[in-house]
Parts: structure tokens; C-alpha cells; sequence
């Protein structure tokens, strides 16, 4: 624990530009020319993640529905329990008016004749995914069958990304990478799962990014996707699995390595260099206009061709093999069989067919790969050499 805590010293917090509020005035500009086009005269934006893209704001979900409803035309309307509004006011930075509810009132009451009374164009109020059923069925009721899902239209939006947003994520992949490689540099003997956690939730803190998750996994339990419900301690020889990730004004990090403390076997050789290979057919799939899907068949096949699976068969790869990343760690587009959704410019998305040897282990190296209009970039240096790990020109 000792390199650990040296470690820790050596890093400086990392710094860029959050979203300006003119991106965030076109967002709802472009959402609104969408809502024109689709006959919807308003969008409800949950405590949620979009409710953070369109507006800046982040609120916590809970029981008291909060959040902002977005006309075709005009100033959004903000939607606050009465005691929340002095702290929301203070938030706010998209202007707009505040309708607040007193907790024996029916906050849906107000929001339906709010909708009601809005001129604008449309006929619909199309809701945020992410609200939950039990405020989406009741404004369903409230405007007898008038509502849609707004989810077509936010993800038409959100799932290309700005410049400004390929920054951030850009500063914040910067700094994860950082934080596996310090790992990497400092695993000794005897190091347990929790001790190497608590390293990376504290060198994010450090670097200025707030800990998002960590998952760290040793030897047999490498193999699954997920982890397992116990802590463990390092031996010579296990491979070493270290998913992890922060979040840096709202957008995610995500990055995962996998490798062998000490000296690999020929057979843990092997099935590193079959996950390489996948990784690096689906980065090779992944051409502007080609479908989400190819992406995710060009690392099955690969992995078919050494032997493995087919289709989700283990040994093989038994999910998707990759999802999008923003504000949310898995978000639209999903790299998987069937989603025909075509490749575009400023599309962000990890690429990670992992290779699961249930009893053995499993090995993932997950990279976020980005679609500009020359094809796909990397936000970081993937790992091509189990023998040369964290070298950039590594072969």
C-alpha cells in the first residue's frame, strides 16, 4: 500500500472547459426544431442526464418529480416542489419560469394544464426516457394518451458529440489512463482488490474527477464480466483485470486493462492476444456509415477464427461488444448484433469483446473510440504487447 500512497503524490488535478451555456442554448434550439418536426409541443426532462445536456442542470432523482418541460417555441418551465426553488434558482442556467407544487398539491395537475396552456406548435408531450413510470403513467393519464417517448429525438442529439464535449471526455480518458497505469507501476504480492479500489477512487479525487466506479479482479475470476462478491489478494502469475472509471463535468471516463502479475503462461498468452485481435477488427469495422452491428461482428468473427465461441458461446465473447459513453457510462449507440444505427462523426463508443474462459479466466481490454469524418481515433493508446503494457509505441 505504501507505492500506492507514493503514487497518489505524483498527481496534479487536470483542468478544461465545461459546456458553455451557448451549447447549451443550441441543444434546446436543435431539441425544439426537432419537436416542430415531430407534431410535439413539449418535452418533459427528468432528473436525469438529459435533463443535465439541455440545461446544465443536475438534480437527484427521488419521489417529488423536478425537473423542466421544454416547449416547441419559448422559455422552458421548470417544475420544483416550492421548498427546492430558492436552491434551484440559484442553479439555473438556461433562463426560464419556475412552477412550483406544494407537497399536498398534485405536481401533475400543474404540469398538465402548464402543457395545456402552452401556444406553440404541436399535440404531444413526448417524455424523457429516463423518467420514471410512476410520473410518466400519470401524466399519461392527465392528457389521456397525448404522450410519446422523447427518447428518439435526445438521442438523435446526444449521441454525436461536440468538440467541446470530445474535450472533456478526452481530459478525463487522460486521466483514467494515468490512474491505470499508476496501478500497473505499483501492484505488488499480497495486494488485495480493496486496497488497489480504494487507490483508484483516490487517485480520481486527486486528478479532479469525481470516482465513478472501480472493478478489480484477480486469477479464475478475471472471467467474469462483472466480478465477483468478494475481495481477493494477488499471486504470482494471476492475470489482473482493472475496469474503472471517473466523471468530469458530468461526462464519463471508462477504461479497462487486463494482465499477468509476473510471467504469463503460453495458454494466458494466447487468449490475450485473441482479445487484442478483437479489439483491433472491430476498431478496423468501425467506418462512417457502416452499422453499429458490423462493428460488433467484426470482433466475434475474429474471435471465432481462434477458436472461440460462436455467437455468445463461452469461451467466447457472452455480450455486446461495446456501448456508448457521455453523460451517461452506457448510453446510445450500443455496439451489438442487430443495431443497424449507421456510424457518424462525433459518435463516442467503447470497443471491449471480452474474452471469457469460465474456470480459467477472462480477458477484457476496453478503449472508447471515437468517429471523426476520417473514421474511427482512439482517446487512448490500446494495449498491443502483454510484454510492453502502457508504451505507446509498444508492437
Amino acid at each position: 500500500m505504501a507505492d500506492f500512497i507514493e503514487a497518489l503524490k505524483r498527481f496534479q488535478p487536470v483542468a478544461v472547459a465545461p459546456i458553455a451555456e451557448d451549447e447549451l442554448r443550441l441543444r434546446v434550439r436543435n431539441l425544439q426544431m426537432q419537436m416542430i418536426q415531430n407534431n410535439v409541443k413539449a418535452v418533459w426532462l427528468d432528473a436525469s442526464s438529459s435533463l443535465t445536456y439541455y440545461t446544465g442542470l443536475s438534480l437527484g432523482l427521488s419521489e417529488r418529480i423536478h425537473g423542466a418541460l421544454v416547449p416547441a417555441d419559448g422559455e422552458l418551465i421548470y417544475v420544483s416542489p416550492t421548498f427546492e426553488e430558492p436552491k434551484l434558482q440559484t442553479l439555473i442556467r438556461i433562463p426560464g419560469n419556475v412552477a412550483v407544487w406544494e407537497e399536498d398539491e398534485s405536481p401533475f395537475d400543474l404540469m398538465a394544464d402548464r402543457f395545456q396552456a402552452l401556444v406553440c406548435p404541436g399535440s404531444f408531450l413526448a417524455i424523457d426516457p429516463a423518467t420514471p413510470f410512476v410520473f410518466a403513467s400519470a401524466l399519461m393519464q392527465r392528457l389521456e394518451g397525448r404522450v410519446i417517448s422523447a427518447q428518439p429525438m435526445i438521442v438523435r442529439q446526444r449521441q454525436i458529440k461536440s468538440a467541446a464535449e470530445i474535450a472533456i471526455i478526452q481530459t478525463a480518458m487522460d486521466a483514467s489512463y494515468g490512474v491505470q497505469k499508476a496501478v500497473f507501476e505499483n501492484l505488488r504480492a499480497g495486494v488485495s482488490t480493496t486496497e488497489v479500489a480504494d487507490f483508484v477512487n483516490a487517485a480520481h479525487i486527486a486528478l479532479g474527477l469525481k470516482p465513478l466506479f472501480v472493478a478489480v479482479q484477480f486469477g479464475e475470476a478475471t472471467a467474469y464480466p462483472h466480478g465477483v462478491p468478494y475481495a481477493q489478494t494477488l499471486n504470482d502469475g494471476d492475470m489482473v483485470l482493472v475496469d474503472l472509471g471517473g466523471i468530469l463535468h458530468g461526462y464519463r471516463s471508462d477504461i479497462t486493462r487486463t494482465y499477468v502479475f509476473g510471467q504469463a503462461t503460453g495458454r494466458q498468452r494466447f487468449i490475450w492476444n485473441a482479445e487484442r485481435d478483437a479489439q483491433a477488427a472491430a476498431f478496423a469495422a468501425a467506418k462512417n456509415g457502416f452499422a453499429c452491428s458490423q462493428v460488433d461482428a467484426a470482433a466475434r468473427q475474429s474471435l471465432t477464427d481462434a477458436g472461440f465461441g460462436p455467437g455468445y458461446t463461452v469461451p467466447g465473447l457472452p455480450h455486446r461488444t461495446g456501448h456508448g459513453l457521455g453523460l451517461d457510462i452506457h448510453e446510445e449507440p450500443y455496439i451489438v448484433a442487430g443495431n443497424e444505427t449507421p456510424l457518424e462523426p462525433g459518435m463516442c463508443f467503447s470497443i471491449e469483446p471480452m474474452l471469457c474462459v469460465y474456470g480459467e479466466c477472462g480477458v477484457r481490454l476496453e478503449d472508447i473510440a471515437y468517429m471523426t469524418e476520417a473514421g474511427p481515433r482512439w482517446f487512448c493508446t490500446p494495449e498491443t504487447n502483454l510484454d510492453r503494457l502502457f508504451q505507446p509505441d509498444a508492437r
